[in-house]
C-alpha cells in the first residue's frame, strides 16, 4: 500500500517523511509545489529505493491529483500542505484562501470521487487533515488550554483559512461518508524549519550580530511542541483514530516569545558562536503584529488517554538539541534564505 503526503517537502511534512521512511517501508507519495519553504533539501537523505517519491506539483490541480490517486491507489492522504506564516497572511491572504481553502476542497472532491470508482478501499481509507491551534482564537490568561470541544474563532487570514478547511472535512465526512481525521497542533520547532519563525529567526539574527525582533511586550505565550513528538502523533491518529474525530496534540509547554528568546540567547551564549556581548542584548521590540493573539495551549487529553500518545521530549531539552542543529547546519539555513530570495525574485520579474 501506499500513503499520499502534501507538503512533504515542508518544515513538519519532510520531518514526517524522514520518521515514516525510517520505520516502515510502506511508500510515500509526497506532492509538493516547491514553494520557498518546500525545499527538497529537506529530503536529501533519503536514499531507500521506492520509499519516497517526491511529485512537485500543486494540490489546487485537479487533474493531477486525480491521476496521483488512480495510479497509486493510497490507503490514505495526510494533508500538510499550507501556506502557514501569520506574518505573510496579513500582508497577502489571497494565496493563503487559494492554497488552504481551495488546495484542500481539491483534495476532498478528488479523494470522493476516487473513493466512488474504488469503493473497495473505502473502509480502510483515511483522509488526515493536519491543522493547527490557531483556529481556537486566543486564550486569556487564566482560561483552561483548547479542548476539542472549544468553538473556532480565528483571528488572522492564516487561522481563517485552517478553519475554513477544517470545516469542509468535516462537512466531506458527514455528507460523502469520507473517513476524515484532523489534527491540531500546538507550536512546532525543530530542525529543517525555514527561518521566518521565531526560533530559527532568533537564532540566525543573533549569529548575524542583527537585532532580534519582539513584537509588543513579548508576553504573548506559546504552547511548543517538538516536531518529532507531533510525527509520532500524526502516525498514532492515522493508525488509530476514529473516523470523523478531531485530536488536539501538544506537549504542556507554555512559555511567552520574550522568555524563549532569552532562553535561546543563553544557549547561543555557552556555545562556540558566543559573542563578546550578551546575545539577549540583541533582543529589540517592535510594533506588534495585527491581531496577535495573547496565548495558545492545548489539551491533549483525548489523544492520550484513547490513544495512547504522550510527548517523548521536555521543552528545554528539545530546545536545546534545536539549537545545536542549527548551529551545525548553518548552511542550509544560508541555502534556504538565498533560495527563498532568488524566487521572490523571479516572482517580481515575472509579475
Amino acid at each position: 500500500m501506499t500513503i499520499i503526503v502534501t507538503g512533504g517537502a515542508g518544515f513538519i511534512g519532510a520531518n514526517f517523511i524522514r520518521l515514516w521512511v525510517s520505520d516502515s517501508d510502506e511508500p510515500i507519495v509526497n506532492l509538493d509545489r516547491l514553494t520557498y519553504s518546500g525545499n527538497p533539501e529537506n529530503l536529501a537523505a533519503l536514499t531507500g529505493p521506492g520509499h519516497h517519491t517526491l511529485v512537485q506539483g500543486d494540490i489546487r490541480n485537479r487533474d493531477l491529483v486525480s491521476a496521483l490517486l488512480a495510479e497509486h491507489k493510497p490507503r490514505a492522504i495526510i494533508n500538510f500542505a499550507a501556506e502557514s506564516h501569520v506574518d505573510r497572511s496579513i500582508t497577502g491572504p489571497a494565496e493563503f484562501v487559494d492554497t488552504n481553502i481551495g488546495g484542500a476542497f481539491n483534495l476532498l472532491d478528488c479523494t470522493v470521487a476516487y473513493l466512488r470508482a474504488n469503493p473497495e478501499s473505502g473502509s480502510s481509507f483515511r483522509f488526515l487533515q493536519i491543522s493547527t491551534d490557531e483556529v481556537y482564537g486566543s486564550l486569556s490568561a487564566d482560561e483552561p488550554p483548547f479542548s476539542e470541544a472549544r468553538p473556532f474563532s480565528p483571528n488572522s487570514p492564516y487561522s481563517a483559512s485552517k478553519a475554513a478547511a477544517d470545516h469542509l472535512v468535516n462537512a466531506y465526512h458527514h455528507t460523502f461518508g469520507l473517513p476524515t481525521l484532523v489534527t491540531h497542533c500546538s507550536n512546532n520547532y525543530g530542525p529543517f524549519q525555514f527561518p521566518e519563525k521565531l526560533i530559527p529567526v532568533v537564532i540566525n539574527n543573533a549569529l548575524n550580530g542583527e537585532p532580534i525582533p519582539m513584537y509588543g511586550d513579548g508576553r504573548n505565550v506559546r504552547d511548543w511542541l517538538h516536531v518529532d513528538d507531533h510525527c509520532h502523533a500524526i502516525a498514532t491518529v492515522l493508525a488509530r483514530g476514529r473516523p470523523g474525530q478531531r485530536y488536539n496534540v501538544g506537549a504542556s509547554e507554555e512559555i511567552s516569545n520574550i522568555e524563549l528568546a532569552r532562553a535561546i540567547c543563553a544557549l547561543l551564549d555557552q556555545s562556540p558562536h558566543m559573542s563578546d556581548q550578551p546575545y539577549v542584548n540583541l533582543i529589540t521590540s517592535v510594533a506588534d503584529r495585527p491581531g496577535h493573539d495573547r496565548r495558545y495551549a492545548i489539551d491533549a487529553h483525548k489523544l492520550r488517554s484513547e490513544l495512547g500518545w504522550k510527548p517523548t521530549r521536555s521543552f528545554a531539552a528539545g530546545l536545546k538539541s534545536t539549537v545545536d542543529w542549527y548551529l551545525s547546519n548553518l548552511e542550509w539555513v544560508d541555502r534556504s534564505l538565498s533560495r527563498a530570495a532568488d524566487m521572490a525574485a523571479n516572482e517580481r520579474l515575472r509579475g
